[in-house]
Order: C-alpha cells, then structure tokens, then sequence
C-alpha cells in the first residue's frame, strides 16, 4: 500500500482545528478560562498556540495534495494561478469584512488577520509549489526561519538602540507601527502583522513537504514513520532554538515554527496510521463536518457572535445570562464559561452538518 484514495484524517484533523478556534474565541467571559484555553502571555506555548499553525500547516498539506493531483490531470498552471489569486483575494476581503461587521466603520478597519494571514500564506505557498520542487521548498523555509532569526536578533530597535525581544518593542512590531495602515490589534504593533507573516509562510511550506512526503512512492507505513521522525526531529530542534529565541506565537519565532510544526506533524503521522490504517473512523465525523467547510464555518461563528453576545434578552446578553445563572448556583464560572464556549461550536455544528449533509462546499 503506498496511496491513500483520501485522507479522512488530514479532513478530521482540519475540522477538530477550526472547532477548537472556535471554542478558544468564544467564552462566556474572558475573565474566567481555564489556563490551557488562554494564549502564553508572552514567551511559551499553551495548547491554545498551537490551533493557529496547525490550521496553516493543514493548509499547507491541503495545498500540496490539491494541486498535485491537478497537475497530475494536466491542468495548465495558468487557470490555477488566476484560481489561487482570487481566493486568496477573496479571503483576505472576508476577514477584513469580520472585522466591520457589523458597524462597518471604515475609520479603523483592521488590515492584518487571521483569515488574512491565512490568504497570504496560501498565495505564497500554491505559488511556491507549484513552480518549485521540495528540496527548493524546503531551503526557502529554512532560509526564512534562519533570516528572521538574524533580524530579530541583531537589528536594534528604532527608538531603542539595542535588539528587543519584549512586547511592543521590538523590530516586528516598529515595522507594523510604521507601515502596516489600519487598526493594529496591540494598539502599535499586530499580532499578525508583516514582518511576522514571512516565518508563517515557513509554517504552510513544512506543511508542504509532509504533503510530499505523503505523496511520495513509498508504503503507507514509511510515510507513516518517516513522517513522524522527521516532524520529532522539527520539534527537537525548535525546542532548542527556543534557548536563544524564545518560542513566541505573537512574533511567530522560527523555534515556535519547528516546534508547532513538529507538533503537527506527529499528530498528523499518528492519525493516518489510526485513521486511514487501522480504520477507527468512528469519532472523525464530527471533525469530517466541520473540516468540509471549514472557513466557511469559522466566518459563521464570527456572525454567530452577535445574537449570543451583542444582543440584549431581558436587560442582558446570552452570555451574561449564563455566568449570572453559574455565579448565582455558586458554580465555577470556568466551567461556565467554558460550557458556553462548548454550546457555541454546537449551534455552529448544526449549519456545518446541514451543508454536509446537502453536499455543499463553499470553496472561499
């Protein structure tokens, strides 16, 4: 055996990705989550730092099947690149519409994203793949973590005079607050910002190169194996690199890179064999319904936002009269706010299991 006719793991994995965004987005109250769902405040990684990459490294493994089967078919790059250009278009314009929604006060539209990193390191990566070979690939990742590395490293501060590596202060964020136009999410730098979206392209591109890896001649079982070797060896090395250049989402360090990706990999490598290998499909559903139309559903839950949060029942919002509700049982509210956060992907399952069930797949 060495094809899968398809990958029910890599579709599950990308559904469990966006409902755990979702879950992690939508409390109750941000003033009452359980640390594991709250982002590192600065240096460090919670699980709630891994969701982000992981959709892009699927991105990137999604990128490489696609567009090699389509090249398989022989299907001129032509129509593909005008394809890909206005998706991501499309994308990036439905992230800054998130954004608006739903005031549309145009005075502080927010350019960066995440629906528009997401675009821009799917124009880079489809690009990339499909005029390069994996060897390119995976010297042009490299060359990016190692660069950003030396500029976050070595290149003082404006304003400064010396190398910052602390919030706010530091090369990433002078470049946002002096070219990136629009809101910035941290007031004078962005958490996806410009300079912080070039090692984010390396995270789409090692995901990339798993897609090679899965598409490669060899059996099931040494993909499987391979797969898992090299995202451990990923992972080792970004546990290291993090001595010198602490792991940190919100400038997306070159050792947050390899270890999330690492991270990826391995979860990914563990699922086809248990998935596609063994069979135990059984608990993928859930993660099939959601990955089918996966930014279709995360773009819902933003607009779900609004009758359970922003609108008023009684004098008060759904999700204040939950923690009422907890805080006057003398319940955590953790757990409440967790629990809202719980039934919130359930009223998202119910379109996202609708359209599956009508074979409807909004391709944004």
């Amino acid at each position: 055996m060495t094809e899968f006719k398809r990958l029910i793991s890599l579709d599950a994995f990308r559904g469990f990705t966006i409902a755990a965004m979702i879950m992690v987005n939508n409390p109750a109250t941000w003033a009452h989550i359980y640390p594991p769902l709250k982002h590192a405040s600065w240096n460090g990684l919670t699980p709630t730092d891994l969701i982000f990459p992981f959709f892009i490294f699927i991105v990137g493994v999604s990128i490489a099947l696609a567009y090699t089967k389509r090249l398989n078919a022989g299907v001129a790059k032509g129509p593909m690149y005008k394809k890909i250009v206005f998706r991501s278009i499309k994308i990036f314009a439905v992230g800054i519409l998130l954004w608006l929604f739903p005031s549309f006060s145009f005075e502080e539209v927010r350019i960066a994203g995440v629906l528009q990193r997401i675009a821009i390191v799917f124009l880079a990566c489809a690009f990339l793949f499909l005029n390069s070979k994996w060897k390119t690939q995976a010297i042009v990742a490299g060359a990016i973590l190692v660069i950003y590395w030396l500029v976050m490293l070595f290149i003082p501060t404006p304003g400064y005079g010396k190398v910052m590596l602390e919030p706010g202060a530091n090369i990433a964020a002078w470049i946002d607050s002096k070219f990136l136009p629009g809101y910035l999410w941290q007031k004078t730098w962005d958490p996806e910002g410009l300079l912080s979206t070039l090692p984010a392209i390396a995270t789409g591109i090692t995901g990339m190169l798993a897609g090679h890896l899965i598409l490669s001649k060899m059996t099931a079982e040494r993909k499987v194996i391979y797969l898992f070797a090299f995202s451990f060896f990923a992972f080792i090395i970004g546990f290291f690199w993090n001595y010198i250049f602490p792991i940190n989402k919100n400038i997306w360090t070159s050792s947050f890179v390899l270890v999330t990706s690492g991270l990826a990999g391995m979860v990914l490598a563990a699922s086809i064999f248990f998935v596609d290998m063994l069979g135990r499909t059984r608990l993928t559903k859930p993660g099939i319904i959601f990955g089918s139309n996966a930014i279709a559903v995360y773009v819902l839950a933003d607009v779900w936002r609004l009758p359970f949060y922003s609108w008023k029942f009684g004098g008060s919002s759904l999700n204040n009269h939950w923690m009422n509700w907890f805080e006057n049982a003398g319940w955590s509210l953790e757990l409440g706010s967790f629990l809202f956060a719980a039934l919130f992907i359930g009223f998202n399952f119910i379109p996202a299991w609708i359209l599956y069930k009508k074979k409807i797949f909004i391709k944004l």
